[in-house]
């Protein structure tokens, strides 16, 4: 097993604690696990810029389960979702807001919901917040077509229900694999970072070019231009500059 364990970076510093195979001494030292900390370096989504590439190097490893830890997940910052077949949100119990659970950006996404913490004086708000995920999700438009998402609880303290969550991510994945939806994902996912390469590299090359860049944001800070005007201007004067590949 390989996990790919993705830390948040200082927007102040950009350094990163880099602890995760601190936090996981048993795994970290199996002589059959990979653990990767990667710095996040401000990229949004909850995933560092290569993760995905990393990913398919330890699959051609011969790594056949590939865990990626995000450095958490809002509404909109999923990324995740595009790199992985099966996607985990995972929960604490009593997050203090009835509404936490209604995040359609990320529950319509999510494969199987799992609470944590569901051990000694926290067991029962863990259950009472289970019960409010799966309220909320029939609020929320089904992942895939005839496949319901679950809420599943669990103690990594204690370790109950681990084997229980394991058990439903492999029949999850071998239902997907049966149905045929594995390969159309993978080529979806494909072509979303296709087109994520290419806004890195577009945003770098105008970056890159200062004396393009500066005239026209020097009048966007003076209020002589809209921003979304200077933003056409920086797009046709990159593409008037760029040449054809040679492929």
């Amino acid at each position: 097993m390989a996990v790919l364990a993705v830390d948040p970076s200082s927007r102040r510093s950009g350094g990163s604690i880099l602890g995760d195979k601190t936090r996981m001494p048993f795994l970290a030292a199996h002589p059959a696990s990979f653990v990767r900390p990667s710095p996040s370096r401000g990229v949004l989504g909850g995933v560092a810029d290569a993760t995905r590439e990393v990913l398919l190097l330890c699959e051609a490893a011969g790594f056949g389960v590939v865990i990626v830890e995000t450095v958490g997940v809002g509404q909109s910052e999923t990324a995740v979702a595009d790199i992985t077949d099966l996607f985990v949100l995972l929960v604490a119990p009593g997050g203090g807001d009835d509404l936490q659970g209604i995040k359609r950006g990320v529950m319509e996404l999510a494969d199987v919901v799992v609470v944590n913490k569901a051990d000694g004086p926290y067991l029962a708000t863990a259950s009472h917040t289970a019960a409010d995920y799966r309220a909320a999700l029939h609020l929320v438009r089904p992942k895939r077509e005839g496949i319901t998402t679950e809420v599943l609880l669990c103690s990594a303290l204690q370790g109950s229900g681990v084997v229980e969550l394991w058990d439903h991510l492999v029949a999850s994945w071998r239902t997907l694999d049966d149905l045929g939806v594995l390969a159309g994902l993978r080529s979806d996912q494909a072509v979303e970072a296709m087109w994520r390469i290419i806004n890195t590299r577009l945003l770098t090359s105008i970056q890159a070019k200062p004396e393009l860049l500066d005239p026209i944001v020097r009048q966007v800070a003076q209020g002589i231009l809209p921003a979304s005007a200077a933003a056409v201007l920086v797009l046709a004067s990159v593409a008037q500059t760029t040449h054809r590949p040679h492929l």
